[in-house]
Formats: C-alpha cells, sequence, structure tokens
C-alpha cells in the first residue's frame, strides 16, 4: 500500500528517521511498490529497497540517523 504522507508511514520508521529521511523512504517505497505490482513480494520488495534509499543519504549512530555529509 503506498503511502500519501509521512504520517502514514509504519511507526517503526516514523519514530527513528527524521523528516528528510521519512521523506526519501517514502518516495522509495511508493515507487518500488508501483514498479512490483502483481508480485507476491511487492510489499517486502519495497519496504527493503525504502530502507537502502535511506541508507544512501543516511547513516545510523547510537539510536539516531545522521545525514551522511554531516560526518567527517
Amino acid at each position: 500500500m503506498p503511502y500519501r504522507a509521512n504520517a502514514d508511514l509504519p511507526a517503526s520508521v516514523r519514530g527513528h528517521l527524521p523528516a528528510h529521511a521519512q521523506d526519501i523512504y517514502r518516495e522509495a517505497f511508493n515507487h518500488s511498490f508501483a514498479s512490483h505490482a502483481g508480485d507476491v513480494r511487492q510489499e517486502e520488495i519495497a519496504h527493503r529497497t525504502a530502507w537502502a534509499a535511506v541508507k544512501r543519504s543516511y547513516v545510523k549512530v547510537g539510536e539516531t540517523w545522521e545525514p551522511l555529509k554531516d560526518r567527517g
């Protein structure tokens, strides 16, 4: 199921990612979900794709996610 807004994302995403990372997650999820229509693993693939997209721009440090550009 595509997400219309960040508020619709799973609590595990909303509670851990900053707003911009949530935008990345939602957009990647929605694109992947549409691209894999008809696949029995559609939702699983979309979630994996979304997390991979977030990890290209953010890194988890302790309990928080920080933009990669801010790390020296």
